[in-house]
């Protein structure tokens, strides 16, 4: 999948920067391209973006949203448990060399690190929908949801199957047990629905009593 660089020099220009590199950008596609990667690929990102371009004009600031959903899992090991904390260190290094401020550097660490929960009580609009944007994949449609499962499984092809349906589970039991997975009324409103029945038909084949 090829991305455009304009689009990418947009962002950087809203956001400020005094230097735009096209070179970290490959650096990105590079890693969003690794070859133990399945889900948290290309296909993830450019739906992130699709979200974040549909949202656009709810966030605070658009341009911030939009660079932290490029970074969200710009490093991902399913072995490591700091690949949020280390995509955020990476994020807020290149934003400050390419001249924004330290304060738009910390504002977008930390929306790459709200993604290493997927929870968040505050009332900052733009982790409510950095959060809602990652979580979009439940809400999907059927054959799309799917594809992710069989994806997520790929990516722990490492962990014995008794082990990987226990912590699987554990996951979506605790995506079902919320009162709302969607902190955004306009993803309650449009996906909600759709994530709790992908999630409870997850949670029979897994054999577990949703």
């Amino acid at each position: 999948m090829t991305i455009a660089i304009e689009p990418w020099r947009r962002l950087w220009g809203q956001l400020g920067a005094s230097t735009i590199n096209g070179g970290l950008m490959n650096q990105l596609v590079a890693a969003y391209s690794e070859r133990h990667r399945h889900y948290h690929t290309l296909q993830h990102l450019r739906e992130c973006l699709a979200h974040a371009e549909a949202v656009r004009t709810l966030a605070r600031r658009p341009a911030e949203l939009e660079l932290a959903l490029w970074f969200h899992d710009a490093v991902y090991d399913p072995r490591r448990k700091d690949n949020e904390a280390r995509s955020a260190q990476w994020a807020q290094a290149s934003v400050l060399a390419a001249g924004c401020g330290p304060e738009v550097a910390e504002r977008i660490g930390a929306l790459v690190l709200a993604t290493q929960d997927h929870h968040t009580t505050g009332d900052d609009v733009d982790a409510q929908l950095m959060l809602d944007i990652d979580l979009s994949i439940l809400g999907s449609s059927y054959a799309r949801f799917d594809e992710y499962e069989r994806q997520v499984r790929a990516e722990y092809a490492h962990v014995d199957d008794a082990a990987f349906r226990s912590g699987r589970a554990r996951f979506v039991q605790s995506m079902l047990a919320r009162p709302s997975i969607y902190a955004t009324d306009v993803y309650r409103g449009t996906l909600e629905k759709r994530a709790r029945e992908n999630l409870q038909r997850s949670l029979d084949a897994l054999g577990q009593v949703g």
